[in-house]
C-alpha cells in the first residue's frame, strides 16, 4: 500500500481490497466445505468492481436487497439472482421484465402477492416463502405450515411460478452479546427451519431447499448442518457492530472513513471531525454496555492504509456533517486540526449506501450506482 492522503480533502471511505477478498476466499471454502449453495448478498459492497472479486472464487448466484440492484447486477452479467426483499407488487411490470433476462428468484408471504404474481407475471421465476424464526420483522411464523402449504399451492398452480424453499434471515443474532448467544441462534433457526421442512413434506412431496443469510451466524457457525444456502453480505467488509459481536476482529475491518480534523476542545478532550450522520449513518452501538458510540477511532497510515484502534476514543456524537470524537490523551495530543483520522463504522452497509464510492489503499476509486 503507498496511497496519498493528502488528496483527501473530504470525508472518504477507504478499503483495504486485500482483506475484503481474503473475506471473500473464506467465506466460499467454508461453504463449499459444508456443501451448501454460497449465495452472498452484495448489498454491502453495491460494487460491479466488488462483485468481479467474488466470481473469483466460483461465485454464480447472488443475493441483492432491492430491485434496482438486481437490475444492475443482471447488466453486470450476473444471470442467478435472488431478491430477498418481499415483493411489491406495484413492482411487477419491471419485475417481469427483469425476469425476462436472468434466472430471479422471488420472496413472498402472503397470498395478495402470491395472487397478483400468479395474475400478471408472464415469464419465469423461482418463489422462496420468507420464514420468521425469530426476528419478527417479516415473513410467516415458523410454525404456520398450513399457510406456507396454502402458498405452495397457489404457486405450483402457476406455470410461470416454481417453489424454491424456505428463506429465513436470523437478524436476532444481533442482539447477541456472545458467540455462545449467535450459535444458540443459528441451532434455533435451523431447528424451527427443519421442523417445518418436515411438516410440509407430509403434503408436498417435491424437494426443495432451506436458505438462511445473516454474517454473524455464517461468521461463527463452522458446520451448516441442514442448510442448504447461506447468503451473507456484512463479512465482506466488517464493521464494529460485527466486531462487537466477535464475527470478527478489528483486523477484519476492511473500511474506514478517512475524515478531515476542523476543530479541537482541550476542556472537553473532543475533536472535532467533518464526518457526520450522513457520512457514517445514525447507527450506534455500546462499549461495555455503557458508553453510545457511532464509530471507533485508527490513525491512518500512507504505508498500512490505517493501525489500530484506539483503546480508549470514540466517536461519541453525530449531527449531520459534524462527528465529535472523545478523545484520550495520545489521539488528543498528536492530532492537529487539518489532520485526518480514521474512523471504523458501525455498520459498514450503511456507511456505502451513504458514500457512494470508496478508495482503495492502492488509489483505485470505486464508484457506485444510486441503488
Amino acid at each position: 500500500m503507498n496511497f496519498d492522503f493528502h488528496t483527501i480533502s473530504e470525508p472518504t471511505l477507504l478499503l483495504k481490497a486485500g482483506i475484503a477478498i481474503k473475506q471473500i476466499a473464506r467465506m466460499s471454502e467454508k461453504a463449499q466445505k459444508n456443501g451448501v449453495i454460497f449465495r452472498p448478498h452484495f448489498k454491502t459492497h453495491q460494487s460491479a468492481e466488488v462483485a468481479e472479486w467474488f466470481r473469483e472464487f466460483g461465485t454464480t448466484k447472488i443475493t441483492v436487497s432491492s430491485l434496482a440492484m438486481a437490475e444492475y447486477f443482471a447488466a453486470h452479467n450476473w444471470r442467478d439472482i435472488t431478491l430477498a426483499f418481499s415483493v411489491n407488487p406495484r413492482q411487477i411490470k419491471t419485475i417481469d421484465a427483469l425476469a425476462k433476462k436472468i434466472k430471479l428468484n422471488l420472496l413472498i408471504e402472503n397470498t395478495e402477492v402470491a395472487e397478483s404474481l400468479v395474475s400478471h407475471l408472464k415469464s419465469q421465476a423461482g418463489i422462496f416463502i420468507k420464514i420468521d424464526t425469530g426476528y419478527h420483522r417479516t415473513g410467516l411464523p415458523w410454525d404456520a405450515s398450513e399457510k406456507v402449504l396454502k402458498l405452495i399451492k397457489i404457486i405450483e398452480n402457476c406455470p410461470n411460478l416454481h417453489f424454491k424453499g424456505l428463506l429465513a434471515h436470523s437478524g436476532h443474532s444481533y442482539k447477541s452479546t456472545s458467540k455462545e448467544q449467535i450459535l444458540k441462534v443459528y441451532d434455533a433457526t435451523v431447528e424451527r427451519l427443519t421442523n417445518l421442512k418436515s411438516n410440509i413434506e407430509k403434503s408436498y412431496a417435491k424437494d426443495f431447499i432451506l436458505s438462511i443469510g445473516d454474517t454473524p451466524c455464517c461468521s461463527i457457525v463452522e458446520k451448516f448442518a441442514g442448510i442448504d444456502e447461506i447468503r451473507p453480505g456484512n463479512f465482506v467488509f466488517y464493521d464494529v457492530m460485527q466486531y462487537q459481536l466477535n464475527a470478527c476482529t478489528t483486523e477484519d475491518i476492511a473500511l474506514t472513513m478517512a475524515c478531515p480534523v476542523v476543530a479541537k476542545h482541550e476542556s472537553r478532550q473532543q475533536i472535532v471531525i467533518h464526518g457526520g450522520a450522513v457520512h457514517l449513518s445514525k447507527d450506534s452501538l455500546l462499549i461495555n454496555n455503557k458508553i453510545k458510540h457511532f464509530g471507533l477511532v485508527v490513525p491512518l497510515s500512507d504505508d498500512e492504509g490505517w493501525g489500530e484502534v484506539y483503546k480508549n476514543s470514540y466517536v461519541c456524537s453525530v449531527s449531520q456533517e459534524h462527528g465529535i470524537i472523545q478523545a484520550e490523551n495520545e489521539l488528543f495530543e498528536s492530532t492537529q486540526i487539518g489532520d485526518l483520522v480514521g474512523i471504523l463504522p458501525v455498520h459498514s452497509c450503511l456507511a456505502v449506501n451513504l458514500m457512494k464510492s470508496y478508495i482503495t489503499c492502492e488509489g483505485t476509486k470505486i464508484t457506485i450506482p444510486h441503488l
